[in-house]
Parts: structure tokens; sequence; C-alpha cells
């Protein structure tokens, strides 16, 4: 460790690359909540969180395990997954009166097209402005598991792979968005 005067130690979140300090200023300084989407092994979490000075406060939460409580049979890691976890966020935030957010991805790199703008486009779909670039959006047919559904056409000799996978996995989901809208 130097102990030159002129060496000024960075904060621990930084030194461990958790928190990148000059993004999150940007955020802050919109005065907007904003709508946190993290990655995980299986599935995302979704947050609506408020500035507070004496520290954040999160004020609406939802997970790709949420999904389950709603009917849903797949896997809770994929593309539709992440759009259904980001209408849920979205769904919950219109009910506590939530209007608009700006989005939060931390370190995540976000990638047009990927589960992070699913979620985004999620919580619009619900109902909350987030100021977004429509071409970054996966196409409907990838949010509805169309590519799924046809992939696992493409494969009967790996039905071991797809035995959670349904026969209509686009009705499904149709049906588990229909429960998250009530």
């Amino acid at each position: 460790m130097a102990r030159n005067l002129s060496y000024i130690v960075p904060h621990r979140r930084r030194r461990e690359g958790r928190t990148d300090y000059r993004q999150r200023l940007q955020l802050l300084r919109s005065g907007q909540p904003r709508f946190v989407v993290r990655r995980q092994n299986s599935g995302l979490v979704c947050q609506f969180i408020a500035h507070d000075p004496a520290g954040d406060r999160t004020l609406v939460t939802a997970t790709a395990r949420h999904l389950l409580a709603a009917g849903w049979k797949g896997h809770c890691g994929n593309l539709p997954a992440a759009y259904l976890t980001g209408y849920l966020a979205g769904a919950r935030a219109k009910k506590a009166k939530i209007a608009q957010a700006i989005a939060d991805f931390g370190l995540h790199h976000f990638t047009p097209g990927s589960a992070l703008a699913a979620a985004v486009k999620g919580a619009v779909d619900a109902g909350v402005a987030i100021p977004h670039d429509p071409e970054a959006l996966p196409p409907a047919d990838r949010l509805s598991g169309k590519h799924i559904s046809t992939y696992a056409a493409s494969k009967p000799a790996n039905k071991n792979q797809f035995s959670k996978s349904l026969p209509n996995l686009e009705a499904h989901i149709a049906e588990v968005k229909a429960k998250l809208a009530k």
C-alpha cells in the first residue's frame, strides 16, 4: 500500500469492481427512481429504487422466481422469463404509483436484444415510462419464445434437454402475462 500523501485509496466498492460512482452520480442527479436490473445465474432481479440521503429505498422488487407463483413452467433464465420479470416489476410499480424511471444496469454490459433489454421492454409494456432506444429491444418473436420452440422442434434427439418446455410456449407466455397484469 502506498504511503504517499498524494495517493488516495479508492472506495471499497470501487476497488472490488462493484460500483461505478461516476455513473451512479449521473443516475442520481436525474431525480427519478431507478429501474435496476441485475443478472443472476438463474434469472433476473428487477427493482425500482429511489435515492434517499439516508440510503437508497427499494420501492418494488420482482425476481424471476416470482413468476413461478403466477404459473410459469419454463426456465427462469431465458429471454421470455426476463421479459415477464420486467413486466411484473412494471405492473407492481404502476400499483405503487411509479410512472417513470431511468434504467440502471450497473456494471453489466448492455447489449441490444439481451435479457436486460427484454426486462426494460417488459416494464415499458406494463406502463412505466423508461427512456430507451426502440431498436435495442428484442423483437416480439423472441419475447414470445418462438425461437425456443423452433429450436426444440429442430432437435428431436435432445428430448431430455427440452423436457420442461411446453408444447405451446407462446400461449403459455401470454397466459402468464395475463395473470401478472391483474
